[in-house]
């Protein structure tokens, strides 16, 4: 911030200066303690650039108030539709019941659609004030200009270090650029989201992390692209840190953080920033890794390559991401906790609907969810029909954003199913005529213990449940479940790129990708992987073509889609996935961990981390992403750090 700036907020009652908050978290004491004990001080200062979500679908909203029903109905391209509507009662003064909001098919997400926007709000105070439909509609420049960013923020983070590689404390100064609004979509007990998840998989006895927010004259940011509240930036940030103190100290880049690594045995293992990570196996993942991209022959034809003038590299990142948030002691967005919800009912015929708070954008909420239920009840998944985005017919829920589908809405699908099964066991206990401890279990059927050929299916106790229920039993086999996390989930995962870098311009291509993910117990592996392969792609993206940001006079740079690049098949490179490592979560009901933003969180440092490999000893530290080939063409021609923070020049 320089010093007198002007106030851009001035509009507002008491602010005198551009900073929104100033917020930190950690053992500022202990930090400073380890720092004087160390034998190396680790230091690096990068910049996270802007990105923006870029869903093939801009926002629009319909919104409709009949003066004669006093009911307003609003179509909007939302990712949380049970918090539009709260905030739409409290701007619009109505009451909750007499508005419906209706999220169809949005056409993507990614964080996006999850603030209340201007156009949302005007379409619906214009449909109040005519009384007739008033439909509002982006186009691709204005939603890639003006809705959402996510990203924006500076780092200077130092590491203290032994000689021999163990981490003894680390310190994150971070500054975050909101834009002209503080409108982010995070917790309210965390001013910066989960930027404090950094670390979390290594075994650092002492943190401390400040972070001001400021305002600028640019579109509000904040939004959490493709992950849960800041962690990409948290991971980020740790991968980069971690690659420059092993350069630091000398130290191969896989056994530095093998070394520091949490062990199996030390779970549940409390954070230096004090999250309770709860299982993991973070060295088998390493391992699998590579054995994958056979790291050791790598390391041969590098040194070789070398040799004859070629820039060979290999990046590695790990991550682990806090998923699921949250449990309502730490966890509300607006004040609402953020649980989530399912309704289950089982009709007569034996078929099903199921109803969440979640709202899918393309992750396959209608495949997994059925799944759930049949895991659970044994009724064939294509006779379950999956509803939602409606708030007149889905039960209250948080909507879907931060990875939460399955480690909160998919858990509450799972304990609504078990108490659909707790019922028709009490209904299979009376058309068997025993009692119902006599009754056993298998999918999709009920059985005497004693005489197992005795049995009912669930589909003949869904009759029974409306047609010969016990006496004193409700009829019908329908119930709801909300479902309050105990804790995050926190699934794991390596990445490691190679690339070869063009010392004459700048290019650098990849030449393989291998990804190793533990999220737990994977409900539909075809899903779980089209999550990674498309992650991995926004994270090549991010790491290689993106680039967006404001000049000097406040010109949008990178405004429209012949500048921001979206990689197309052509572009992205072949992924190499592995999923051998499974640990399943210890309090998710199905042990579900998550998977949606991994690949997206911790892929870009591994693209980023290669490049930097291959400039080893150019005295290179960082170059800020994008690595456009211009930048990688000066840091190599120079050998300097070369930044990407604005402003930019327009002639650039």
């Amino acid at each position: 911030m320089a010093e007198g700036a002007p106030v851009i907020r001035d509009d507002k009652a008491g602010q005198e200066s551009n900073v929104i908050f100033d917020w930190e978290v950690g053992d500022a004491a202990g930090t400073d303690r380890a720092f004087e004990q160390a034998d190396v001080i680790s230091r690096l200062k990068l910049h996270y650039p802007r990105s923006h979500p870029s869903p093939i679908e801009c926002c629009g909203s319909i919104a409709d108030f009949n003066r004669a029903t006093s009911k307003l109905t609003v179509y909007m391209t939302t990712q949380a539709p049970h918090i539009i509507r709260a905030a739409v009662a409290l701007v619009a003064e109505l009451p909750e019941h007499m508005i419906r909001i209706i999220s169809p098919d949005i056409g993507g997400g990614f964080g996006n659609k999850v603030p209340v926007y201007p156009g949302y709000v005007c379409s619906i105070l214009a449909s109040i004030l005519l009384e007739r439909p008033v439909k509002w509609i982006e186009d691709k420049s204005g939603n890639l200009i003006s809705t959402g960013f996510a990203r924006d923020i500076y780092l200077d983070g130092e590491m203290a270090l032994r000689r021999d590689g163990k981490i003894l404390g680390v310190r994150m100064r971070c500054d975050s650029d909101h834009g002209a609004f503080f409108s982010d979509a995070q917790p309210s007990k965390f001013k910066i989201g989960l930027l404090h998840s950094a670390f979390a998989s290594y075994d650092i006895p002492v943190a401390h992390l400040t972070d001001r927010g400021t305002y600028s004259n640019k579109a509000p940011g904040g939004v959490a692209y493709r992950c849960s509240f800041r962690v990409t930036e948290a991971m980020f940030f740790q991968e980069r840190m971690m690659q420059a103190a092993a350069d630091d100290l000398g130290m191969d880049q896989a056994e530095f953080r093998r070394m520091n690594f949490v062990r199996d045995d030390q779970f549940p293992h409390r954070t230096p920033f004090g999250f309770l990570t709860d299982s993991g196996q973070y060295g088998k993942c390493l391992d699998v890794a590579l054995k994958a991209v056979d790291y050791e022959g790598f390391r041969r034809e590098q040194a070789e390559a070398r040799a004859r003038g070629r820039l060979l590299g290999l990046g590695i990142s790990t991550m682990t991401e806090p998923l699921g948030a949250g449990n309502s002691r730490e966890y509300d967005i607006l004040g609402i906790k953020m649980f989530d919800s399912a309704d289950l009912k089982v009709h007569m015929t034996g078929k099903a609907i199921l109803r969440t708070g979640a709202r899918t954008q393309g992750q396959g909420h209608e495949t997994t969810w059925a799944q759930i239920v049949a895991h659970e009840l044994g009724i064939p998944a294509e006779d379950i029909v999956v509803e939602e985005g409606d708030t007149d017919t889905a039960p209250f829920g948080m909507g879907t954003y931060a990875s939460r589908s399955t480690p909160v809405a998919g858990a509450a699908v799972a304990m609504v199913s078990r108490k659909i099964r707790a019922k028709a066991r009490q209904l299979a206990a009376h058309l068997l005529e025993v009692s119902e401890e006599d009754i056993e279990w298998e999918l999709g059927r009920f059985y005497v213990r004693s005489a197992p050929d005795r049995g009912v299916t669930i589909q003949e106790c869904a009759v029974a449940a409306y047609a010969n229920m016990p006496d004193g039993m409700e009829p019908g086999l329908d119930a709801t479940a909300y479902y309050d996390p105990p804790n995050l989930t926190w699934p794991f995962a390596v990445y490691i790129v190679t690339v070869e870098v063009d010392p004459q311009t700048g290019v650098w291509d990849v030449l393989t990708t291998v990804a190793v993910d533990d999220c737990g117990v994977r409900i539909n592996p075809m899903i779980v992987e089209g999550q990674i392969m498309g992650g991995l792609t926004e994270a090549y993206a991010m790491a290689n073509m993106q680039f967006i940001t404001f000049d000097a006079d406040g010109n949008c740079v990178g405004s429209n889609y012949m500048d921001y690049m979206l990689p197309t098949a052509w572009e992205t490179p072949g992924f190499e996935l592995h999923s051998e490592v499974v640990t399943p979560c210890p309090h998710h009901p199905i042990g579900a961990k998550g998977i949606g933003e991994c690949a997206a969180v911790g892929g870009p440092a591994a693209f980023v981390n290669a490049v930097m490999d291959a400039l080893s000893g150019t005295g290179v530290r960082n170059i800020d992403m994008p690595l456009l080939p211009d930048r990688v063409w000066e840091a190599i021609t120079y050998r300097r750090d070369v930044s990407g923070a604005p402003p930019v020049r327009s002639d650039d």
